[in-house]
């Protein structure tokens, strides 16, 4: 039974064991303490079967919010010194890093005003290069300048649409249209990768042909 009580979870006093055999027929009950295993008609494939007699619930457990929990007041826990709260405001890390946070505060009205101005030199409807790092060199229409009102981080977008099937989607995203294009043309890039200009689409010399 001790050895029982590690796998089952049940206390080896509160545990009643039964034996079953091969063919799932009862064996008897193992209710001698003292005696070995091998003195009950145990064969290859037989089963020991365990009753739960102290009063546990499956499952009483695992819904915690069942569970007491200990709770203390903020302003407690506010004069405690070994906290995680007390360790960031010693280092100003943080939420309690006040110059860091205003510095990246102007960091990112620096970036959204530097979008901005990108965003207002690319028309609607110019030709463009789009150059993402990590992709090669793409030719596009400029069709949507903007925010995006979709799960995109903030700031502002510039959608486009490729010449060639190289895109996401159709100018459609997370169930909002900004521009139309035919599926896997369309893409949302940021205005720093985009490069108005004369960039006339290519000729795939299909024209030549009859």
């Amino acid at each position: 039974q001790c050895k029982l009580e590690l796998v089952v979870g049940s206390p080896a006093s509160c545990m009643e064991l039964e034996l079953f055999g091969v063919r799932e027929e009862p064996l008897g009950r193992l209710d001698c303490d003292e005696a070995l295993l091998g003195s009950y008609p145990v064969a290859d494939g037989c089963r020991v079967h365990v009753i739960d007699r102290s009063g546990a619930r499956f499952g009483e457990y695992e819904d915690v919010s069942r569970v007491e929990k200990y709770e203390i007041a903020e302003s407690d826990y506010d004069k405690r010194p070994e906290t995680l709260r007390s360790f960031l405001r010693q280092r100003q890390w943080g939420r309690y890093d006040a110059e860091g946070t205003q510095r990246r505060a102007a960091e990112q009205q620096q970036r959204e005003a530097q979008e901005a101005a990108m965003s207002a030199a690319i028309p609607l409807g110019t030709r463009c290069q789009v150059r993402v790092p990590g992709q090669p060199c793409k030719l596009a229409t400029v069709m949507y300048v903007g925010t995006c009102q979709t799960d995109f981080k903030p700031g502002y977008w510039v959608g486009v649409r490729y010449d060639e099937p190289l895109g996401k989607h159709d100018g459609s995203v997370g169930g909002r249209r900004y521009f139309e294009c035919q599926p896997k043309y369309g893409a949302f890039v940021k205005p720093q990768s985009v490069t108005p200009g004369d960039f006339p689409e290519e000729d795939d010399g299909l024209e030549d042909e009859l």
